[in-house]
């Protein structure tokens, strides 16, 4: 099941569980806590905390009814306070979400909400904060089936790609070209369609042809190192999307399991396209499989034309995943952040 990152007010989200930024002993603070409360029934959930619960260390977590809440239940956890990141704040943190998610997933949950814990008034910094949120959610959804949601109240919680990934950005502007479409397609249309089918770089401007290109400077023994590789993917030149996809996962050393987990496609979507050879899936699909399978651009780009797409230099979109894929960051919830602050939809359905 999927993991998303929505703006809203975490007490409407229409979930099993959600998650709550809970104080040691038995009060009330600000921000979601209070939030939190007011919603589910101040007094009636203050009244169960003190009276069955108590106290609770930082980094642990209980449960409460949602009362009020169209949430069935609470899971409340004990977030730290940032004192000067040496000082055990991360251990605690990620044991927030690890036990969170343990206890929903032993109560049978399917679905709860997080907000981005301890980045509020607990002082934790955010980017380190979405950091730990994402590693310990998608290490949970890897080996569990549940759905995820990370909420969040502003545009600038998520904000965080240019310090994550400080080089995207030029990587999108070096790749985009919608805007210089006309200068440099209609010159080099031909060139410029052989060099992204065949990966060969062509300079017009440096007036130099491949023709003229030395023979002492083509390597001769890369064609041995790369010779198995090649036989290999010619063998398989007529395979269809899932043929080729299952022959990428066993020549990788994969399980099924592994690949549709880790890019977080549904149980049953996998089973439709490994059960069924001329299967089709959606583009989003098959890009998540990508990542799942760990491909490299040019294994990318093959299987996705056996489906019938391409990466397209004027789709901000594929040139993301391209760069996820180039950097061999094989991470979908990282991708699905980078996506959403470009104002794009998220790969995970």
């Amino acid at each position: 099941m999927p993991f998303k990152i929505v703006r809203n007010d975490i007490t409407k989200m229409n979930c099993e569980a959600i998650v709550n930024t809970a104080n040691d002993y038995p009060t009330v603070g600000t921000g979601c806590d209070y939030a939190i409360y007011k919603a589910a029934g101040y007094e009636q959930l203050l009244s169960y905390r003190k009276e069955k619960i108590g106290y609770v260390e930082e980094g642990g977590v209980f449960l409460t009814p949602g009362f009020d809440l169209s949430a069935r239940y609470i899971i409340h956890t004990v977030s730290p306070f940032y004192v000067d990141g040496n000082s055990g704040e991360e251990e605690k943190l990620r044991s927030c979400y690890k036990k969170s998610l343990v206890m929903a997933a032993e109560r049978g949950i399917h679905s709860i909400a997080f907000p981005l814990i301890s980045t509020g008034g607990f002082g934790y910094p955010q980017e380190e904060g979405m950091r730990i949120a994402v590693d310990e959610i998608n290490a949970f959804l890897l080996t569990h089936e549940m759905l995820i949601y990370l909420v969040v109240f502003g545009r600038g919680a998520t904000n965080l790609g240019s310090h994550i990934y400080p080089d995207l950005e030029s990587y999108i502007d070096e790749n985009y070209v919608k805007d210089r479409r006309k200068e440099e397609y209609e010159e080099f249309s031909y060139e410029y369609g052989r060099r992204i089918m065949n990966r060969v770089p062509v300079f017009p401007e440096s007036g130099i042809k491949e023709a003229e290109i030395p023979e002492e400077a083509v390597d001769v023994d890369c064609f041995d190192e790369h010779k198995s590789a090649l036989e290999q993917r010619m063998e398989h030149l007529t395979d269809t999307f899932s043929e080729y996809l299952l022959y990428l996962i066993e020549s990788k050393g994969m399980t099924n399991a592994e690949v549709y987990k880790r890019g977080i496609v549904d149980k049953k979507v996998f089973s439709k396209i490994k059960n069924n050879p001329h299967a089709h899936p959606k583009k989003m699909t098959a890009m998540c499989l990508c990542i799942g399978a760990k491909l490299n651009l040019d294994e990318a780009v093959d299987l996705l034309a056996r489906a019938g797409y391409a990466l397209s230099p004027c789709d901000k979109t594929d040139i993301i995943f391209s760069y996820f894929i180039e950097k061999g960051i094989y991470d979908m919830i990282e991708l699905d952040i980078q996506l959403e602050e470009h104002g794009l939809p998220c790969l995970i359905s």
